[in-house]
């Protein structure tokens, strides 16, 4: 009888891309919050389909940026602040952290009011009660759950954003009208015109995007023992650019085309009913309804929930981040509660004092506008060490940033200190 050989059996492996997306595309994801989608909405109401090319101007500009920082993360084995703290001056360190934490314990608050607003659109009940709950079950999630089932939360968070896809496709869009918005820039002279665009810049490339990449960069280095920073390690280089770029590149396209579903929705909508003022997500909701019907207020509704639950620990973790790395605490979302103390409360600082602001006579949409103003001065350093980081052997060994991305990364430097000089411009003529 002859014997048959075992052959091996092969199990079909999961996709490459679901091992590949990680911080890039929950970065990309978490840019859509609900302080975003506002923006967005109100852009859309108020110029129609007139600010669409800004997503494909912001694009390039927004995945350089964010793939530079992750390089940094990943080469460095530091986060931004931590590289900052060892290669420059101290007091701009500290002024660039104590801005982002201002910024974003802001940003937290507004977007846990946007959070508990919604819920309150949807089943009634208290909204500011809807808010403590949607902070807890941040700071919780973050403190207590294990850091690869964290991240696969928040990878399933990431599919929150396809609601604005399923509003695009249930509301009247006229396409050829969205096609020649999106390729052929319109410009006025209106204020209005140039702050919304400097609005939507700020919005779509903001400092706590590059604090969170790169220490999530250094977090996935660590949780993969294989993996070492790629200035002691270059025969990494290749592989590890590969991934970072397709993941940041595929990240920051679905930020994108997200917003530019926001607008979309909001410009065959409301702006098309003569509704051209809003200021928050609620309102944007409520103002869906009549014109868009019951199924497409509910997802833009629902929407806004689960964006809110992927940025806030994004904000959150991303002050703890640049706060610990400041003051050489141990920092980690890896790490236990009772080994990084001081990171944690941090996240839990920040969380609590945004859910905090949501119980004073604070106006939530100045308070936004602050952060906006915050966030404008905030990005233009950050941009410009990151640039010079790039171009430095000592920091970035032999995995230096090519020319031509470090190119893009000084105009895109270049055009967020014209958006914030704007902003300023704006907020001095009152």
């Amino acid at each position: 009888m002859n014997k048959v050989k075992n052959s091996p059996v092969i199990r079909p492996s999961k996709p490459r891309i679901l091992g590949v997306l990680g911080p890039g595309l929950i970065t990309g994801a978490s840019d859509d919050d609900p302080s975003g989608i506002a923006t967005y909405s109100q852009a859309g109401a108020q110029f129609g389909f007139g600010l669409t090319w800004t997503m494909l101007f912001s694009y390039p500009l927004m995945a350089v940026v964010q793939e530079i920082s992750a390089r940094i993360g990943r080469t460095t084995g530091r986060g931004i602040a931590g590289n900052m703290r060892k290669y420059y001056p101290n007091w701009l360190l500290q002024s660039v952290v104590l801005l982002l934490l201002v910024a974003n314990t802001i940003n937290i608050g507004a977007d846990l009011g946007a959070m508990g607003d919604a819920l309150k659109l949807i089943v009634g009940g208290p909204p500011l009660a809807y808010s403590v709950a949607f902070g807890a079950i941040s700071v919780i999630l973050q403190i207590f759950l294990k850091y690869t089932r964290y991240v696969s939360v928040l990878k399933w968070l990431t599919l929150s954003l396809f609601a604005y896809f399923a509003t695009v496709l249930v509301v009247s869009v006229p396409w050829a009208d969205v096609a020649k918005g999106v390729l052929i820039p319109k410009f006025t002279a209106d204020a209005n015109f140039w702050t919304s665009v400097v609005a939507i810049l700020g919005t779509t490339i903001s400092p706590y995007l590059f604090f969170w990449q790169a220490s999530q960069e250094v977090e996935d280095e660590k949780a993969k023992p294989e993996r070492q920073p790629l200035k002691d390690a270059p025969e990494q280089t290749e592989n590890a650019v590969k991934r970072i770029r397709l993941d940041t590149y595929v990240g920051m396209a679905f930020s994108n085309i997200v917003a530019l579903a926001i607008m979309i929705t909001a410009g065959a909508t409301l702006h098309a009913h003569g509704v051209t003022d809003i200021q928050s997500t609620s309102q944007a909701a409520e103002a869906l309804k009549p014109v868009g019907g019951n199924f497409a207020f509910a997802i833009f509704a629902v929407g806004v929930i689960g964006t809110g639950l992927l940025a806030i620990p994004v904000l959150a973790g991303s002050a703890g981040y640049a706060l610990g790395e400041a003051r050489k605490w141990p920092v980690g979302l890896d790490r236990r509660p009772l080994e990084a103390k001081a990171f944690y409360a941090t996240i839990a600082a920040a969380t609590v004092v945004g859910v905090g602001l949501n119980f004073t006579p604070i106006n939530p949409i100045k308070a936004l506008y602050w952060s906006a103003v915050v966030n404008g001065v905030v990005a233009v350093p950050v941009m410009a060490v990151m640039m010079a980081m790039t171009a430095r052997p000592d920091i970035m060994g032999k995995a230096t940033v090519p020319l031509g991305l470090r190119v893009v990364g000084w105009v895109a430097t270049v055009v967020m200190a014209a958006a914030a000089v704007v902003m300023i411009g704006q907020l001095i003529r009152g």
